[in-house]
C-alpha cells in the first residue's frame, strides 16, 4: 500500500509541474522515475518512451500507466494514472476562471509568452536526449555502421512527414519493419 503511495504521490508532483503538453513532461518524467524513484534504468525509460509513441492515447498518461504497472502492477498503473491528472485538473480549472476574467492583462500575457518559451525549451531538450539515445544506444559498445543507419532512417522519417507530408503512423510502421528487415545484418 505504502508503494502504491509513492506512486502515486510522484505522478502528483509530476502533474503539478507539467507546461507545455506532454512532450514537455519527459524530463520531469523521466527524473522523477530514473533519478528521484530509481524505479528504471535510463535505457528501460527509452525503451517506455518508445512504446507511449507507438500506443493510443496521451504520452503522459500512458507512461504513468507503464511506470506504475511496473512498479506495482494494476494497483499502480491506476494510482499513477490518477496522480499524473490530479493536479492538473485542479490546477486547470482554477487557471480557466481566472485566464477567462484576467486574458487581456499584461501580466497574464506576459506568463503566456514565458510559459511557451519554456515548453519548447523542454521539448527541445527531451528531442536531444532522445536523438543521442537512438544514435549512441550505449556509449562503451558505439557500432559506427548501426550508428549510420540509425541517422538515415532519422533523416529519411524527418524528409518523409516534413516534406512529403506524410502521416506519422505510416512512417512509425515503415520504419519499424525496416528495422526488424536490417537488424539481422547490421546488428
Amino acid at each position: 500500500m505504502i508503494l502504491i503511495l509513492q506512486v502515486y504521490l510522484a505522478f502528483v508532483r509530476i502533474g503539478a509541474m507539467v507546461f507545455g503538453g506532454a512532450y514537455a513532461a519527459i524530463p520531469i518524467v523521466e527524473h522523477e522515475v530514473v533519478v528521484t524513484q530509481a524505479w528504471m534504468t535510463y535505457a528501460e525509460f527509452m525503451d517506455l518512451l518508445a512504446l507511449d509513441e507507438i500506443t493510443p492515447g496521451p504520452i503522459l498518461i500512458n507512461s504513468a500507466t507503464f511506470v506504475g504497472m511496473r512498479v506495482a502492477g494494476i494497483p499502480g498503473a491506476i494510482a499513477a494514472t490518477l496522480g499524473c491528472v490530479t493536479a492538473p485538473i485542479i490546477v486547470g480549472l482554477i487557471l480557466l476562471y481566472v485566464f477567462r476574467k484576467y486574458k487581456d492583462a499584461p501580466l497574464v500575457q506576459s506568463i503566456m509568452t514565458s510559459l511557451k518559451s519554456m515548453a519548447v525549451a523542454l521539448i527541445a531538450a527531451t528531442m536531444v536526449k532522445f536523438a543521442i539515445a537512438a544514435v549512441v544506444p550505449d556509449a562503451s559498445a558505439v557500432d559506427l555502421v548501426y550508428s549510420i543507419y540509425v541517422c538515415a532512417v532519422i533523416a529519411v522519417a524527418f524528409y518523409l512527414m516534413h516534406f512529403k507530408k506524410v502521416g506519422p503512423l505510416p512512417v512509425m510502421l515503415c520504419c519499424g519493419v525496416l528495422n526488424v528487415l536490417v537488424s539481422g545484418f547490421i546488428l
